[in-house]
């Protein structure tokens, strides 16, 4: 009687963490405008990876022109791809890539929720020490 008691218990936490990991974790999902508030990227997931594509922007540049790849410079920023191949675990989505199309370089980087509409993304070259942050928010 007290292993069936232990085994309920113990089944009721794990799914009440998988629940609370889940909701947490789409939490990502959605539109995000970037600290100088001249672009915004839409996070979504396919399969279990995350992306992020730009939906909106201010700026002048309407061309991915700083791309290493000549034959890239011409596609157009909106809807261009910036965050690929995000996995989520234990709070924070990583193994992933961000693209800066301001310095047309790519970046190693992990992304991590702290609030239901701030986003914390790090991006970095090698190990995330060497790096530089920004605070996405929600829109």
């Amino acid at each position: 009687m007290k292993s069936s008691i232990f085994l309920a218990a113990f089944m009721s936490l794990l799914t009440i963490n998988i629940l609370k990991a889940q909701v947490d974790e789409s939490k990502i999902l959605g539109e995000w405008t970037s600290p100088q508030k001249d672009s915004r990227v839409l996070i979504y997931k396919v399969k279990n990876i995350y992306y992020g594509k730009i939906v909106w922007g201010s700026g002048s540049a309407t061309k991915d022109e700083k791309n290493p790849n000549v034959s890239l410079r011409n596609r157009e920023l909106i809807g261009l791809v910036i965050l690929n191949d995000f996995k989520y675990e234990d709070g924070v989505f990583s193994g992933g890539t961000i693209y800066d199309p301001r310095e047309g370089k790519t970046y190693k980087c992990k992304m991590t929720l702290r609030s239901d509409n701030q986003l914390s993304i790090r991006g970095f070259v090698g190990i995330s020490l060497f790096g530089r942050s920004e605070i996405w928010t929600k829109n």
